[in-house]
């Protein structure tokens, strides 16, 4: 039997019975006769209630195999052929991400339409979201994926809480067969008012107009004693404020703490309310910072730089916490030794 693993369920399920039985249909409206109902007053079509961002392994159950449900697994394909939840459709995380020396740039919209179609996405799916759930990070990649798709068009989006650990862990079944599924048309087109650019910031900087700057990486980066190899430079945004994004965790843990703290932490961050940037080093720990403000805590006012400190450090930009140059030749033989 599934276990019930958290207390936004509602009615936890067996996950024989939720796979063989459960779920929930999604209404279609009945097509009006032109003969009877003049065009002007046929009846609008019914709205899809929006999905629950964050979703438990008992509350997944049901949803395997509905119409309009797809489950995207992001790990890589071999992790995914060793066994997969029922029905999943394997998009590797890779797919989302840029080039090697800036992961965080976006991948060409006409990539992500091939992508997304292979993968049977619709405009009007409910798209599901599982990483690995093996650290904390993994759920970057998960809030990193649920970003690009919302930006892309997508608007019934979640996430599985704990991802496919949290699956097993709750004897969830497992397949090794892979999904076939009818191809979409949906085509990938950014909505560019939902993201935020380097060229975008920094005007906004020098106008002396920048929103909260939120720096998602561990305490360290923040303070110009560690970069990720792809940045040319240590230090952090000009203003920015450190908010390491492990704090979404329990310590160990891999699923997201209760929505009440998380709610809380988001306010003593200051992203409760105010317009934001989530950053990190290329977008991944940031869009955690960027779903728990946007989607749990409900600041629509937040937003993601998608390239993050990488790309802003190989320009000459100004940045805070950057060490002198003999500090950072130091730090670098350092990172080179480790």
């Amino acid at each position: 039997m599934l276990k019930q693993l958290t207390s936004r369920t509602l009615a936890p399920l067996a996950l024989g019975l939720a796979l063989g039985f459960g779920g929930f249909a999604f209404a279609t409206p009945a097509l009006a006769n032109p003969a009877t109902h003049p065009a002007e007053h046929a009846p609008a079509p019914a709205t899809l209630s929006a999905p629950a961002p964050l979703l438990s392994t008992a509350e997944l159950a049901p949803l395997l195999g509905q119409p309009g449900v797809r489950v995207l697994d992001i790990r890589a394909h071999k992790d995914y052929a060793g066994g997969h939840i029922p029905g999943a459709v394997n998009t590797p995380y890779g797919k989302y991400r840029g080039p090697k020396e800036n992961p965080g740039q976006l991948p060409a919209e006409a990539a992500l339409t091939e992508l997304l179609q292979a993968a049977g996405v619709d405009r009007d799916s409910h798209v599901v979201v599982v990483h690995a759930g093996t650290d904390h990070t993994d759920f970057g990649a998960a809030a990193r994926v649920y970003w690009t798709l919302k930006v892309g068009g997508l608007s019934r989006l979640s996430i599985l809480d704990g991802g496919t650990q949290a699956w097993k862990a709750a004897e969830g079944a497992l397949e090794t067969r892979v999904a076939q599924v009818a191809p979409s048309r949906f085509t990938y087109r950014y909505d560019h008012d939902q993201i935020v650019s380097s060229e975008e910031l920094a005007a906004a900087l020098e106008a002396g107009q920048a929103p909260l700057l939120v720096d998602a990486r561990p305490p360290k980066f923040f303070a110009g004693e560690a970069r990720t190899d792809a940045a040319a430079r240590y230090g952090t945004l000009p203003g920015a404020k450190s908010f390491d994004n492990a704090q979404f965790f329990p310590k160990g843990g891999t699923t997201l703490k209760p929505a009440s703290e998380l709610k809380a932490l988001v306010a003593l961050s200051g992203a409760d309310a105010a317009p934001a940037v989530s950053f990190c080093n290329t977008g991944h720990w940031a869009a955690t910072n960027w779903f728990v403000m946007s989607e749990i805590a409900g600041n629509k006012a937040v937003k993601l730089y998608p390239a993050s400190v990488v790309e802003w450090s190989q320009a000459e930009r100004p940045m805070d916490n950057q060490p002198s140059r003999v500090t950072a030749l130091v730090q670098d033989v350092k990172r080179a030794l480790d």
